[in-house]
């Protein structure tokens, strides 16, 4: 019998075997020059940053991954360097391959493997691991996307070396599903997909603590790691992935189906269902985001709480039952038992009470239906195979809809500690076997009063939800209203010293520079009075237009006052800020306002000032930058002055 060590020898001499063909996908170019380079252990960033650059596309996938990690930060990432700061270098070898195997393995010879769908589908699967990993916490956000990129590169190194014998073995497949694609793999090849790729992401330098999940994800439960460790995490992560992408590229008819599945795979991570379908609706729409940069192919998905709701049911055809009292209609009850002789009795027993009944035969098939038929109360029995009762109910209880159902366990087991862990795993009641019908109807009315109980609840819910979706509308105009200036739509004073707070400590932190201009439109108050406040009001908005026209992406204008205007300049050093502010008096001066026969034209004065080290607070910058306007004024207006100077 060969030992694990064995086998793993010899798929390490198989892959340097299959290396030897010159055919395996491989990183090239600037990827290849940051791999090499970042194997240094003295490598700067400056000088990966150099390496970077040589690659345009790279540079912008960084700056995207980077920013993606800070989601949510006051200020994006612009610069490479900070980019590849921010990441990591480990990171960045580990997106570099990943960026380049994605566009130099876009199309292939074998004639069966759908290239395009294949990297459609590594992307879903990367962004959602991402998600799941900024959740779960078992990786790094980058890493997780790494792995989730490249969990089935083992597919397109087989397609790639052997596109003849890939493409019958895939039409082979296809034919018949009888035989899952390693064993064909094994057959054919001597080597899976699975071991290929976990081959090869250790021989491009990844870890064992992220390889060793990638190997055996395609079957987790078999997976044999500790509980609760990293690994079994990450095996379960990358698993949930690969389903949430399976639904992101399904057909339309095909999405509902897996849902079930994806509640169950995600209650292994301890995410109840809000908590997954949020994740998931972010993933789908990261997916989007990316294809684009990536130009892969991605479609739209319909919200994942809309696709977790079944059907419309049809009319039930025994609508003229009578029903339990005190419900809208007949109560829907599930049973699980794998033993045929206690369902069938059961469903006749409440059938008779007017209960509306269905069956499944073993745990899983149960949590399957319970999402599919959402019904009220739920009777289980205790042993079952595939899924015990309180496995069952654990599952469930982890699920939106899960939390709602009154279960009832059936056990022989009436020892206290397992009755204990039943109430723990949140079972609501139990009963002993062999079934009494008397006892049962009085648990189940029990359950019922607990169930007319939740649907008041929830209909009060509902309106809360309402009221406060409706408020929080409100709030948020409001909110708007109160930091925006009506007339030019810019923020406002009160914006402006909050952003200026964040902005002086994000300068603290990082140690750059931070700038500001303060502008005053030159005789404004002239205008005003001499021409009315409409040409005074049209005049105001044109020059803001103008300002804002000469300065850039980073850069934040603020109305401070009447005439005033303050303008934040994020990373910016004097001299990069009096280019700014003298663009910004130029594209004023060029406006011309006519108001019928009337011609008024405009100009600004500038103040600019920027931070220096013996500056304690927000208030000295800003009284740098008043003496700068102070002396643009007696310099006889439309100019750009700063009393920090050094002519």
């Amino acid at each position: 019998m060969t030992s694990a060590a064995d086998g793993t020898r010899l798929k390490l001499e198989k892959l340097q075997e299959l290396k030897a063909m010159g055919d395996l996908p491989s990183p090239k170019g600037a990827a290849l020059a940051v791999m090499r380079l970042t194997r240094k252990e003295d490598v700067s960033i400056a000088e990966l940053a150099r390496t970077v650059q040589t690659d345009p596309a790279l540079v912008g996938r960084l700056i995207k991954a980077a920013n993606t990690s800070q989601r949510g930060a006051h200020r994006p990432v612009a610069a490479v360097q900070d980019a590849l700061i921010l990441l990591g270098i480990p990171t960045v070898r580990y997106l570099a391959l990943s960026f380049s195997l994605l566009s130099g393995h876009r199309s292939g010879q074998c004639a069966n493997f759908d290239y395009r769908r294949f990297w459609s589908h590594s992307l879903a699967c990367a962004v959602a691991t991402q998600a799941l990993a900024e959740q779960v916490r078992a990786a790094s956000p980058e890493e997780a996307f790494c792995i989730g990129l490249l969990c089935r590169i083992g597919e397109l190194a087989l397609a790639t070396v052997f596109p003849a014998d890939y493409a019958r073995l895939l039409a082979e497949l296809a034919s018949d599903r009888s035989r899952p694609l390693a064993a064909l793999e094994q057959a054919a090849f001597a080597m899976t997909h699975a071991e290929l790729t976990a081959a090869l992401l250790r021989d491009w330098g990844l870890p064992h603590m992220l390889v060793d999940p990638v190997l055996v994800h395609e079957d987790p439960a078999q997976a044999g790691f500790a509980d609760g460790s990293r690994q079994q995490r990450l095996t379960w992560m990358l698993a949930l992935a690969r389903l949430i992408a399976d639904i992101c590229l399904a057909a339309e008819a095909e999405r509902r189906e897996p849902m079930s599945r994806l509640f169950l795979l995600g209650s292994r991570l301890s995410l109840d269902s809000e908590m997954l379908v949020a994740l998931c609706d972010r993933a789908a729409a990261n997916w989007r985001e990316w294809a684009k940069l990536l130009h892969v192919d991605a479609q739209e998905v319909p919200p994942f709480d809309e696709l977790s709701k079944p059907p419309a049911a049809p009319e039930l055809s025994d609508a003229g039952m009578p029903s339990p009292s005190g419900t809208d209609g007949p109560l829907r009850v599930l049973v699980v038992d794998d033993d045929n002789s206690v369902r069938a009795l059961l469903k006749a027993m409440l059938v008779h009470a007017g209960y509306e009944v269905i069956e499944a035969a073993d745990g899983q098939a149960g949590f399957e239906k319970a999402l599919e038929t959402r019904p009220q109360i739920m009777i289980t029995d205790w042993l079952m195979p595939r899924m015990d009762g309180v496995e069952l109910t654990r599952a469930l209880r982890q699920t939106k809809h899960g939390r709602g159902i009154y279960i009832l366990i059936l056990t022989a087991l009436e020892a206290e500690e397992k009755l204990v862990e039943a109430f723990d795993a949140g079972v609501d009641d139990f009963m002993s076997k062999p079934l009494r019908s008397r006892v049962l109807g009085a648990r189940l009315r029990a359950g019922q009063r607990v169930v007319m109980l939740q649907q008041e609840i929830e209909r009060d819910r509902e309106e809360i939800r309402r009221f406060a979706a409706e408020l929080a509308v409100t709030n948020r105009r409001l909110q708007e209203a109160a930091l925006t200036d009506v007339l030019t739509g810019f923020p406002n004073r009160r914006y402006a010293i909050e952003r200026f707070q964040q902005e002086w400590q994000a300068s603290n932190r990082s140690r750059r520079p931070l700038s500001c201009m303060m502008i005053d439109v030159d005789r404004f108050k002239a205008i005003n009075d001499g021409h009315g406040h409409d040409v005074g009001d049209m005049a105001l908005k044109r020059t803001a237009q103008a300002i804002k026209s000469g300065l850039r992406a980073q850069d934040v204008v603020c109305r401070t006052g009447g005439d005033e205007f303050v303008v934040i300049c994020p990373e910016t050093d004097l001299a990069a800020a009096l280019s700014c502010a003298e663009r910004v008096r130029k594209a004023v001066a060029a406006i011309n306002l006519t108001v019928g026969a009337l011609e008024v034209r405009g100009s600004v004065s500038i103040g600019v000032a920027a931070r220096e080290t013996g500056m304690v607070d927000i208030d000295a910058l800003l009284k740098r930058a008043d003496e700068g306007l102070y002396q643009a004024k007696q310099g006889g207006r439309n100019c750009v002055a700063s009393a920090q100077r050094t002519e």
